[in-house]
């Protein structure tokens, strides 16, 4: 099992948890259990052609991931942050 912390942007999709537990080998298939569960989260943080958002950040434990294929060890953590922005 994987832990997922969840921003408050997306806690909408989760019935408000901010941590939640998904499977998956890799970034990519993380956020497809984190789909099944708790539709429409995964089109918030990847694009239409299977790129993470560019105002998106995805670390697997201190690391940021930069593709869907990033492993993902079992008992490992991912953390989705939405980036900041502004003037």
């Amino acid at each position: 099992m994987i832990r997922v912390a969840i921003p408050s942007q997306l806690i909408a999709y989760t019935a408000g948890a901010t941590r939640v537990e998904a499977d998956g080998a890799t970034v990519g298939a993380v956020l497809d259990d984190l789909d099944r569960r708790f539709p429409g989260l995964k089109f918030r943080v990847v694009d239409e052609q299977d790129r993470i958002r560019r105002h998106m950040r995805v670390f697997v434990g201190q690391h940021e991931a930069k593709a869907l294929a990033v492993p993902v060890r079992d008992g490992g953590e991912v953390l989705i942050f939405g980036a900041l922005s502004g003037g």
